[in-house]
């Protein structure tokens, strides 16, 4: 199809292709696109198959690191650093959940990515606010300094994108042993969709949700971001246990939660 298709054109080709083939399309050149599945087609789906083997929450230990109690005061987190590099709404809502536990939280964006005000407004409550462009490599080792005097870690980028960049979940244990890296997706963090980006209503669509929700007509969405403020939760959560193994265990450690998880469970 020619650059600068009318939407008329573009409605006719859509309808030469079968849903699905047109799904795997989109995604082999990066957009974003979902099925509405049932949950029992996502059941038999290698993804859903393979992220029904997940906990809702993994946690796992990647490194060494040395044990470090929690101080006793008027919050839980007191005294915890948190590095925020995540956007609407799940990533956001879950280090506003560690900042109304008493964590220090710092939100680190890029001037050039977009914002939305009104989720701004909800997730950014209790958190201070800076800008860093890691294509800047002065900006990146600004990052890389916070990093050392972190002790959470939270991002929500596509996979290997920070990694790229050298702030992965393994490259931040060895700058600062000890660390929380939270990570948080649509699609889980293994399997064939590993690589496709996504959001909320990409996930209730394709784990069976809209179809839920339609009952005997079409696929609808719930009336409210389900996906992403339970993930931000359970992200929260999670981080919150692994401050715990760490006091007791020592260790760095990872976090990870997807949209399509939460769904599913």
């Amino acid at each position: 199809m020619a650059e600068g298709a009318s939407a008329e054109e573009i409605a006719a080709a859509t309808l030469k292709r079968g849903a699905f083939e047109l799904e795997d399309a989109l995604a082999a050149k990066g957009l974003c696109c979902a099925v509405c599945r049932t949950a029992e087609e996502w059941a038999a789906h290698p993804q859903g198959a393979l992220l029904a083997t997940k906990p809702v929450v993994e946690i796992t230990r990647i490194g060494d690191g040395p044990r470090i109690p929690l101080v006793a005061a008027e919050r839980p987190l007191s005294a915890i650093r948190v590095l925020d590099l995540t956007r609407v709404l799940a990533g956001p809502t879950c280090a506003r959940t560690l900042a109304e536990h008493g964590a220090d939280v710092l939100h680190i964006a890029a001037p050039h990515l977009p914002t939305i005000d009104r989720f701004e407004m909800d997730t950014g409550h209790g958190k201070r606010q800076a800008f860093l462009d890691l294509n800047v490599p002065a900006e990146a080792e600004t990052l890389r300094e916070l990093v050392r005097g972190a002790d959470v870690f939270s991002q929500g980028f596509q996979h290997r994108s920070l990694e790229r960049r050298g702030f992965g979940a393994e490259q931040l244990a060895a700058i600062r042993p000890g660390i929380i890296y939270v990570s948080e997706n649509a699609f889980g963090h293994e399997g064939p969709w590993l690589e496709r980006p996504g959001w909320e209503q990409l996930a209730q669509a394709t784990t069976g949700v809209a179809v839920a929700q339609g009952g005997e007509g079409r696929p609808v969405l719930a009336p409210a971001a389900m996906n992403d403020y339970t993930t931000g939760y359970f992200a929260a959560m999670g981080a919150m246990t692994a401050l715990r193994r760490r006091a007791e265990e020592g260790g760095s450690w990872l976090v990870r939660v997807s949209l399509s998880q939460t769904s599913m469970w």
